[in-house]
């Protein structure tokens, strides 16, 4: 088997397909952003009908009186409810049902300017922060009979990328007012399913086979900073003690980099987790410290790492960097699975997971308390991204996505 060092990704320069974002036209009046904070719909629900000639006239002043001052003082409480409620709204979204939302960024140097990723070639652009969402079409990928999966979204400075399922590759230069498709080699190792821009024409690219690219021109040219896919690792280690690792299907199931360019990713059956840092020729395998399986994993704010297991635990390692020592955190998940951790400081950070759970904890991960507001949404929730520490979103399924109101 070749290594992955050998694999140069290229293409000629004159098959780039320059496309402009261009605008569907919807119409959806009735969509518009709602709170999650509980309305005093009771308030505004009318009496029963009087029967006329059973109630005299000073009775009827009395019961409209009464209800004057019952509502009066339903509508108190529940203006105060929104004093200790949720942190978050509800961004209603021009999309079709069913739509899973995979991920978002925003311009650097414009925090109001920012695109949504998602399934059934969801593609959605805001110029106002995240309030307000327009669908937007590459021309291009139109044209083919896919129907691409967005996956991933990245910006540094105004260049940006998205990549997808089936593979294509998409690259600005100018904020995302002008997006041009990048052909991929078919030696490409698996699916690609994150990107991280670097600037200066720069990015790097992890596919679902632990293989890592970096590009240095715009994409014309990919080189493996890895030497072989997880595959070929597992296959000269499996006999290093690695639990699981003989079971192993090939592909990640979850893979997150922390701002340093450390990766840690969980196999697609959760039984184990591998790591890697620049400069590193192979993916590190680690066993998992827990007895259920791995959901998902990623990296705390102190650069330690943090662990969900199916059925809802969470797990915080011990000490920062890459450890194979962890401890059980006690969360109120009501036996639903939490499936990733934002941070949007070293001490606060949001969990979110299925059946619209939302914990938060402002100790750095001590304690969890659960925002309660969000147990009426009907979805589950699959990513917190926090863009900066005014600026969070929760993306879920069904086109649901949440807004950090602060």
């Amino acid at each position: 088997m070749a290594s992955l060092q050998q694999l140069t990704l290229t293409h000629s320069s004159s098959s780039s397909i320059a496309t402009h974002l261009s605008p569907k036209i919807y119409s959806y009046p009735h969509l518009r952003r709602r709170s999650l904070l509980p309305s005093a719909s009771a308030a505004r629900d009318s009496p029963p009908p009087l029967h006329e000639g059973t109630i005299g006239r000073r009775e009827l002043i009395g019961l409209h009186a009464a209800a004057a001052i019952s509502l009066s003082t339903l509508g108190s409480k529940a203006l105060a409810g929104e004093d200790v409620l949720s942190e978050w709204e509800r961004v209603y979204l021009p999309i079709d049902p069913g739509v899973v939302l995979l991920d978002i960024a925003f311009v650097p140097d414009d925090p109001s300017h920012g695109f949504l990723l998602g399934t059934r070639q969801t593609l959605l652009e805001t110029k106002d922060g995240g309030s307000t969402w327009a669908p937007r079409t590459i021309p291009s990928a139109e044209d083919e009979d896919f129907n691409y999966r967005f996956n991933s979204i990245s910006f540094k400075g105004k260049e940006g990328w998205i990549i997808g399922k089936p593979a294509i590759l998409l690259y600005t230069a100018d904020a995302g007012d002008n997006w041009k498709r990048i052909p991929l080699s078919s030696q490409l190792p698996g699916d690609m399913v994150f990107i991280n821009a670097t600037g200066d024409k720069g990015a790097e690219m992890v596919t679902d086979q632990g293989a890592i690219y970096v590009t240095s021109n715009a994409g014309y040219n990919w080189k493996a900073a890895i030497q072989e896919t997880v595959s070929a690792t597992l296959n000269r280690t499996v006999s290093s003690g690695i639990s699981g690792a003989s079971y192993y299907t090939g592909t990640f199931s979850n893979v997150n980099r922390s701002p340093e360019g450390n990766y840690v990713a969980v196999s697609s059956r959760g039984n184990f987790y591998l790591t890697w840092e620049p400069g590193q020729a192979y993916w590190q395998p680690h066993n998992r410290a827990v007895a259920r399986r791995i959901q998902n994993m990623g990296w705390r704010a102190d650069g330690g790492l943090w662990l969900l297991v199916r059925g809802g635990g969470l797990y915080l390692s011990k000490g920062t960097g890459i450890s194979e020592e962890f401890e059980e955190i006690p969360v109120q998940s009501r036996g639903f699975g939490i499936l990733d951790v934002g941070y949007r400081s070293q001490a606060e950070a949001w969990a979110a997971g299925g059946s619209g759970i939302l914990l938060k904890t402002t100790n750095s991960g001590k304690t969890w308390a659960r925002d309660k507001a969000a147990d009426n949404i009907a979805a589950n929730l699959y990513a917190v991204k926090f863009v900066n520490d005014r600026q969070g979103f929760v993306l879920g399924n069904d086109g649901v996505l949440l807004k950090y109101l602060g």
